[in-house]
């Protein structure tokens, strides 16, 4: 699928990116490429093919023990807010 320079202009105003003149061709070719790469992507057979949880068979993601670390200081912090009420923080109305 190829790219218009008008597609390319759209897609630049919805991300609010101000492109020059002649940046649009390069973009109008880079976009339109990946486009093409992605499409070439979804014609891969992958029947039969079993999902992974990792790409490598074999390997696991380390994580860090869940373990708490500091205490629940709750209380402490709202002793500096102006108004309190039921554990919630009190703020003026702003909006009508």
């Amino acid at each position: 699928m190829s790219l218009s320079r008008s597609d390319i202009e759209k897609i630049a105003h919805l991300a609010r990116l101000e492109l020059t003149e002649n940046e649009l061709p390069v973009y109008v070719d880079s976009l339109s490429r990946i486009i093409d790469f992605v499409g070439e992507l979804d014609r891969a057979q992958t029947a039969g093919i079993e999902p992974m949880a990792h790409p490598l068979p074999g390997l696991a993601q380390r994580l860090r023990a869940d373990e708490v670390l500091e205490t629940d200081r709750h209380e402490l912090f709202q002793r500096n807010a102006p108004q309190v009420e039921a554990g919630l923080y009190l703020v003026p109305k702003v909006i009508e």
